[in-house]
């Protein structure tokens, strides 16, 4: 009996022993219980570290689960085991913040094109859909376009702004007298960026926006081809006619956009006003539309001189029919 007794309690003393040693192919540890093996789910982030066959160090945890509930496996190398020990943890840490399950789904280009289809396109002009779009596929794509999103870095982002400043230019006639894009537009391409990662963030795809790390070039400063005074008055003086368009281009200061958007019933002949609240614009398709002013601060109601409000009349009186 004592002998049964010391055979019992040897064969439990060796089953636990066993158990403190993870296993060499799948990192799983189990447990022992009032003298039964029991499985034990490793929780997200566990991890345990053993020596290769080929001298290196590497660094095995639980990432996640995926849909199917199975284990999300992931690895770290190193030349040595304090090494790997570093990484394990930084590993291990992320693990708990990102979406394990989907941050090896996208590539830079993958995730550009996914948050334009599903977050820009719907909710921005179609002159500036087309802007993303456009730099999307011909200027960030071609560059950085491979790059896994979760390996995305500032240095990489720093790179392509340097790129484009230097030889970003597409067309063969810009491109020898300029080779680069302007500062201006490689700002915007940034802020573009910027908005794409910091909805990756949110979503759990990247640990940080890379963006953050970036310097932007600095807006250049050109010079404006303005009319000179003199040439201004000779022009609306002149006893030719005079485009009332132009005319009224002049003496309002309003852009093009918003100019050729007018309707006859923006205008106030009795207290000589304009209401500016809209704009054309044209869609990718080359078809022009009518749209609101990108913001409010964009619509105002605007002085006219007396000439110009008869000037416009005596158009009107050409077209009556016309509400423009």
């Amino acid at each position: 009996m004592i002998a049964l007794e010391n055979f019992i309690l040897g064969l439990r003393l060796g089953m636990r022993l066993a158990v403190e040693t993870p296993d060499e192919d799948d990192g799983e540890l189990t447990a022992v219980e009032d003298g039964m093996i029991m499985a034990k789910k490793r929780a997200n982030g566990e991890g345990n570290i053993r020596k290769r066959k080929d001298g290196r160090w590497e660094g095995r945890y639980t990432a996640g689960y995926g849909p199917d509930g199975k284990r999300i496996i992931k690895n770290v190398l190193g030349k040595t085991q304090a090494e790997v020990k570093s990484k394990l943890t930084q590993a291990v840490e992320a693990a708990k913040v990102l979406d394990v399950a989907r941050t090896d789904d996208y590539t830079v280009l993958t995730w550009l094109r996914t948050w334009y289809e599903l977050y820009s396109k719907p909710n921005v002009r179609p002159s500036t859909a087309e802007y993303y779009r456009r730099s999307i596929e011909l200027h960030v794509g071609p560059r950085i376009g491979d790059i896994k999103l979760n390996q995305l870095t500032g240095r990489d982002l720093q790179k392509l702004y340097r790129d484009l400043l230097e030889g970003g230019r597409l067309r063969k006639e810009q491109k020898a007298k300029r080779p680069g894009l302007s500062s201006a537009t490689v700002r915007g391409i940034h802020m573009m960026l910027h908005n794409a990662l910091d909805r990756a963030l949110k979503e759990r795809l990247i640990l940080r926006n890379p963006t953050e790390d970036c310097i932007i070039p600095k807006l250049e400063k050109q010079e404006m081809k303005v009319l000179k005074p003199e040439d201004m008055k000779t022009y609306l003086t002149a006893e030719y006619h005079v485009l009332p368009m132009f005319y009224l281009e002049l003496t309002s200061g309003i852009r093009k956009g918003k100019l050729t958007a007018l309707l006859w019933d923006d205008l106030n002949v009795d207290e000589r006003t304009i209401s500016v609240s809209k704009q054309a614009i044209r869609r990718p398709s080359g078809e022009l539309v009518v749209d609101r002013p990108k913001t409010e601060n964009a619509i105002r109601i605007i002085s006219m001189p007396r000439e110009a409000v008869d000037l416009l009349i005596q158009e009107h009186e050409k077209h009556p029919k016309s509400i423009q």
